[in-house]
Parts: structure tokens; C-alpha cells; sequence
């Protein structure tokens, strides 16, 4: 999940701000989702998998927050 900054048309409004917070306000700005997912999956290169090949699976979604990050949950298939 991304966390981008609110944008102050939208921390300036108390409606906008609380849709936001609740996920239903999301940003349809760039970068593109796809953009975050290839720094993501280089950065984990060698750290979580040797290559980033093998993830088989993602889903990735943007929101706002007071609080911009980016949260990775990696779970292993073991088959």
C-alpha cells in the first residue's frame, strides 16, 4: 500500500480530509501504481528474494495520509 501526502485542496477540507482517511478519497494522480511497484520489488532485490521474478503475485493500491509511506507484506508459497 502507498501513502501519498495529502495535497492541501484536500487537507484543507474537513469532508475531503475525513473521505480520504477512510480510503474512499484516493489519489488518481502519477506516478502510477506500476511505478512504485518496480522500486518496490528492485529495492527488495537480494533482500527478501534473489530476484524479483519470483514474486507470482501482488496488488498494490494507493490512498492519502498525514503519514506518506509505502507498507510491504510479504508472505512466502511454499509448495
Amino acid at each position: 500500500r502507498v501513502f501519498r501526502p495529502m495535497p492541501k485542496k484536500v487537507s484543507n477540507s474537513k469532508k475531503k480530509k475525513e473521505s480520504a482517511e477512510k480510503g474512499l478519497l484516493r489519489p488518481t494522480t502519477k506516478p502510477d501504481v506500476d511505478n512504485y511497484v518496480k522500486g518496490v520489488k528492485d529495492a527488495l532485490n537480494h533482500l527478501i528474494y534473489k530476484d524479483d521474478s519470483q514474486v507470482v503475485d501482488l496488488k498494490v493500491s494507493k490512498f492519502y495520509s498525514e503519514e506518506p509511506r509505502v507498507e510491504v507484506i510479504i508472505t512466502e508459497i511454499v509448495l
